[in-house]
């Protein structure tokens, strides 16, 4: 296991491998953030992780200051894995200049997570095409969890023409069925029980959907009414269709219903297909 913390180095060490299997994470990582390493492993015999937390897509009141760093423990469990590159570089090495530089990105940007987190998407498509240039990579595997930041980057890649392939990886959960996510630790005991209800709470609109429950309005309603009883502040409950993630009318086009929500001071998201 090799680990780099500056762009020559690394370009070097990649430039002559035919194909290269690429995860980026912002780190802390637990059993989602693995099973996409396994899953690279399967694709590639060349896997490249980055470890990096992204100012940009930040707002200035959110968590950028406590979100958790645990290198250390990262590099052991990559080494567990065998993972064969490492990329951690410091803020400076890839932002040495203030970044004016940003695309201008598509309406859907600013809806669902884009509405309540103005520029997180600027933000993540800085960071990942900056990443993508650096370490070439001929696939990367983005998780299903964050179901909108997996669809910007799979526009982004086909409107840019960039040569790579995006996989999605399935969303990882613990037995209550809560996504796997490294803020649940800000979660204290009663409010670990209670996260699983949003998971639950998918799993509703769900059955209700392929019962033929065309009413999706009502449907959203009742799923915020329902958690707002439990405790959760709503940013939304939303039926879209897959394609483009656009509000869903009728169930016509594959879905996905996607949740945000607080319990407490910690955000939580989550999604199911249908």
């Amino acid at each position: 296991m090799k680990i780099f913390r500056d762009i020559p180095s690394i370009r070097a060490h990649l430039q002559n491998l035919s194909s290269i299997a690429f995860v980026p994470t912002m780190g802390n990582l637990h059993a989602g953030h693995l099973a996409l390493i396994k899953q690279a492993k399967q694709l590639s015999s060349e896997v490249v992780v980055s470890i990096f937390v992204n100012r940009l897509q930040f707002l200035p009141h959110e968590d950028f200051s406590r979100y958790p760093r645990t290198i250390e423990q990262d590099c052991l469990l990559l080494e567990e894995l065998n993972v064969n590159t490492i990329f951690i570089p410091d803020e400076k090495i890839l932002f040495p200049t203030h970044q004016e530089f940003l695309l201008a990105l598509p309406p859907i940007a600013d809806t669902l997570e884009g509405k309540f987190r103005p520029g997180f998407f600027r933000g993540v498509t800085t960071i990942v095409l900056k990443l993508f240039n650096i370490i070439q990579p001929n696939l990367a595997i983005f998780g299903k969890k964050d179901y909108q930041q997996l669809y910007m980057v799979q526009e982004m890649v086909k409107q840019l023409n960039l040569p790579i392939e995006i996989i999605a990886g399935e969303t990882v959960r613990a037995s209550d069925g809560l996504a796997l996510s490294s803020r649940n630790q800000y979660l204290d005991p009663s409010q670990r029980i209670e996260a699983s209800n949003l998971y639950q709470t998918l799993l509703h609109i769900k059955k209700e959907i392929i019962s033929n429950n065309k009413d999706f309005q009502v449907l959203q309603e009742e799923a915020t009414q329902r958690l707002t009883e439990l405790g959760w502040k709503v940013d939304y409950v939303q039926i879209c269709d897959r394609a483009s993630l656009s509000p869903a009318c009728y169930r016509i086009e594959p879905l996905v219903v996607l949740v945000a929500a607080w319990l407490a001071k910690t955000r939580l998201i989550d999604n199911i297909e249908v």
